[in-house]
């Protein structure tokens, strides 16, 4: 029987050690509050994955060492801005020759690395056992059972079909590919899109609107993507339109939600204080702007987020700032 550890107890990688369960893997979590573990331990995870029983075969623990130890695949599924920190705790008990496979979905602020990147670096994991998972996976759909598709990237192709052997089950469907750089970047970048699209919400515009917002940020996606070595094809999948529609259409998605709060004339802080979370997005629009401007590429509707989110435009401000840019042939 394969064993996985999986580091985090949020919505996502509780959905997903659910999903690893439910495909025959042994399972051991790692949480850092106790309240957490404890809840996991007693079949549930009510502060994130509320009413939802979760399969036997799951245990949680506090000591990631435990958790870590004889696993043949480790899921890192903490915050992306975090990732370094606990990584450079866990690095010397990552089990040889495992699989790592990161459910993030962020570019690290100051160094714009992606995760792959992180992991390589802080966790001394060679490239063809890192592997990404990204797709259209709101985490309580999942946790639901509700059928969804997903991405399992990774380099080296058997080690991604490894992977996805250990998750796939009657839901859940997981599809290989070795496209690494695209399938992260589609996961990072749609955050910050799917912010703009519930600003646009919030301000009470229509389909047209959102349509033409994923439209445009599927092509910024794209173009960076491409720039640093993504298969353009990548973005036509699950990783790329399949998770970006997901993100920006459904009021599940924390980024929509946020943006929409947004677009109601909230401050960043005041929807923080009413959420008390902060959507991936707010954090890695500036990381991934910033890495677009290393390669010289212009992303407007980044630009026109972190601007909000900085408090130097509205969102009703970047909407004119949009429409008033030089018109140009679509695929420039």
């Amino acid at each position: 029987m394969t064993r996985a550890a999986v580091l985090g107890t949020g919505s996502w990688g509780t959905a997903f050690a659910a999903t690893l369960a439910d495909a025959g893997t042994e399972v051991r979590m790692w949480g850092r509050r106790a309240e957490s573990v404890d809840q996991i331990n007693a079949g549930c995870n009510e502060d994130y994955l509320p009413g939802i029983a979760l399969p036997a075969g799951i245990r949680a623990t506090t000591d990631a060492k435990a958790a870590l130890a004889g696993a043949d695949v480790v899921v890192l599924a903490v915050p992306s801005q975090t990732l370094r920190a606990n990584l450079a705790g866990w690095a010397d008990s990552l089990p040889e020759g495992a699989a790592v496979v990161s459910l993030m979905k962020g570019v690290e602020l100051g160094t714009t690395k992606r995760m792959s990147e992180v992991v390589a670096e802080v966790g001394g994991v060679e490239q063809d056992r890192i592997v990404v998972v990204s797709g259209p996976n709101l985490a309580g759909e999942i946790a639901r059972k509700q059928p969804a598709a997903s991405v399992v990237a990774c380099r080296d192709l058997d080690q991604a079909q490894r992977v996805a052997d250990a998750c796939a089950t009657g839901y859940f469907r997981p599809y290989t590919n070795g496209d690494v750089v695209g399938t992260e970047l589609g996961g990072a970048v749609k955050n910050v899109v799917a912010l703009a699209v519930g600003m646009a919400e919030g301000m009470g515009m229509g389909d047209n609107t959102k349509a033409s917002i994923i439209t445009r940020g599927l092509a910024e996606t794209a173009r960076l993507g491409v720039r640093l070595g993504a298969d353009p094809q990548t973005f036509m999948g699950l990783a790329g339109v399949g998770d970006l529609i997901a993100t920006c259409m459904s009021p599940l998605s924390r980024n929509r939600t946020f943006g929409e709060n947004l677009g109601k004339g909230m401050s960043v802080a005041e929807v923080v204080a009413v959420t008390r979370q902060t959507a991936e997005g707010v954090k890695s629009c500036h990381s991934v702007l910033e890495l677009a401007r290393k390669h010289a590429l212009e992303m407007p509707i980044a630009e026109a987020v972190a601007a909000v989110i900085d408090g130097v435009l509205t969102p009703r401000e970047i909407v004119d700032l949009l429409m008033s840019r030089q018109r140009k042939h679509e695929r420039i």
